[in-house]
């Protein structure tokens, strides 16, 4: 061999110099039960893919490794070798899928969710009884809070996918949208906004104080962005039933999503008043960080949200 070829042969990838797996499972087969036609029916392939598959290994590493003959099929010497070193190599194989069943067992035995307080209240509670339907054996763990502690969570890792309900995508996140939104103002059926003729108009409704999550929620970004603006809120809380609660107590109006006052409006102790001149829908989004779309478990739940 020429100095050129030596260098060639030792820079080239193990890729194109050692046989694959299924070759070499093949090797065994012949070798434990000196068939090349049982072998091949063993590993589930013809016995002329099985004859091609042994030429091209014996080409590959440019020593022959089986005898034919009419009483069956036998290793050589080298082939004996070879099969040898074959049996540790498929080990080995054997051990890094396990390992590698392992990592996707722990993965799978739980799925930690971030969502932002609608999603979180109304539409998660059914997703994650479908996915347990389906995964019994995942934990599921559920952190709840605002678009921007959803992004928060899933940035530092302590979340595997969230969903939001803001304008827009946080930095360092991918999204789907999975489902869409309407945000209604309400009030209770005593406010003399439930008695008025015509609809409010969008600068009515940016000029008076209403009852508001607090800044960094979905619902909030959609409403100041629609709106251009908002009064200072009458009363600022943490979560869309502490607002629903309030508004239903006579404090004053809000606005909340359509998924949030479904009851409350059907049995009057919430009113909707209709809005001109504005439009507020929205988007809801599945995030999780960029680059790393969800596998297993929280790749389920996300085909069960567009169920």
């Amino acid at each position: 061999m020429s100095e050129a070829e030596e260098q060639r042969e030792r820079t080239a990838s193990l890729a194109h110099r050692v046989p694959d797996l299924a070759a070499l499972e093949l090797l065994l087969a012949v070798a434990r039960l000196g068939s090349l036609g049982a072998a091949a029916r063993e590993v589930g392939i013809t016995q002329p893919a099985a004859s091609s598959r042994i030429r091209s290994m014996e080409r590959q590493l440019g020593v022959a490794l089986v005898d034919r003959s009419p009483r069956g099929s036998r290793l050589t010497d080298a082939g004996a070798l070879v099969t040898d070193w074959a049996r540790r190599v498929v080990e080995a194989a054997a051990a890094f899928d396990a390992g590698a069943r392992a990592l996707r067992d722990r993965r799978d035995s739980r799925l930690r969710v971030a969502a932002s307080m609608t999603i979180a209240e109304y539409l998660l509670p059914g997703w994650l009884l479908a996915l347990h339907a389906e995964r019994p054996d995942t934990a599921v763990s559920l952190l709840a809070g605002n678009s921007a502690k959803v992004a928060e969570l899933l940035l530092s890792g302590e979340a595997d996918v969230g969903f939001v309900e803001g304008l827009t995508v946080p930095a360092g996140l991918d999204s789907a949208v999975i489902a869409h939104d309407r945000l209604i103002v309400v009030t209770a059926p005593g406010h003399p906004w439930a008695r008025r003729r015509r609809p409010l108009t969008a600068a009515e409704l940016a000029a008076t104080p209403l009852i508001l999550r607090e800044r960094g929620s979905g619902t909030r970004q959609v409403l100041d962005a629609a709106l251009g603006g908002l009064a200072r809120p009458l009363i600022e809380l943490s979560s869309t039933t502490a607002v629903k609660a309030s508004a239903v107590s006579g404090a004053g109006p809000s606005v909340l999503s359509e998924l949030a006052v479904g009851e409350e409006l059907s049995m009057r102790r919430l009113v909707s008043i209709p809005v001109e001149g504005v439009s507020l829908h929205r988007d809801l989004r599945a995030v999780w960080p960029t680059g790393h779309r969800p596998t297993g478990p929280a790749r389920e739940l996300l085909t069960l949200t567009r169920g």
